[in-house]
């Protein structure tokens, strides 16, 4: 296991992630540990759809789950290392007429509450795969001002493997955060 992704998502909680006139102050990240974690998309080597996560470091990671939802996560491992943090839920702090009429209507709070939410709120589709968050793109991660005082950790939401590590992080007592499902099994 690599400590590395760990700690690059507790990073995260506090940043902002902006695209044009919405900003998101991320509230819930999950890690996942690439070759080192079944339950991540890279855990089986690289392929045209996770070639992102192979590096660099710093760009998005766009995938397209359930045939209708976008999902971002954050690439946080050196060339080759395929660890990444999905963005899982944020709270919108700009923007918000445009994120609440992408959004069709919700309560604010709901408005990027969840990884496809977050996505809609801030308008990233698949052709944001790629883009590099450190700026020269229409999207941009700052870092927080400060870490969040309290942050609490446990399963990640809705895998089936691996599901017992306590790889999600989120902000105490933060509304936008997401409620915990546990992933339910196939049935054929």
């Amino acid at each position: 296991m690599s400590q590395a992704v760990l700690a690059a998502a507790r990073s995260l909680l506090g940043a902002r992630l902006g695209h044009g006139e919405v900003v998101v102050r991320i509230t819930e990240v999950e890690a996942y540990d690439g070759a080192n974690d079944p339950a991540s998309h890279a855990y089986r080597g690289e392929t045209a759809r996770n070639a992102v996560m192979f590096g660099p470091p710093d760009h998005l990671y766009v995938y397209f789950t359930y045939g209708m939802h976008w999902c971002a996560n954050v690439v946080c491992g050196a060339d080759g290392d395929p660890a990444a943090v999905l963005l899982r839920a944020g709270a919108v702090e700009s923007g918000l007429d445009l994120a609440r009429a992408r959004r069709g209507g919700i309560r604010d709070r709901d408005l990027a509450r969840g990884p496809a939410r977050l996505c809609q709120a801030l308008g990233i589709t698949g052709e944001h795969n790629g883009v590099d968050l450190r700026g020269g793109s229409a999207l941009v991660l700052t870092p927080a001002e400060l870490p969040p005082d309290h942050v609490l950790s446990g399963p990640r939401v809705g895998v089936s493997t691996a599901a017992d590590r306590p790889w999600r992080f989120w902000i105490t007592d933060e509304p936008t955060v997401s409620v915990y499902r546990p992933a339910k099994a196939r049935t054929r």
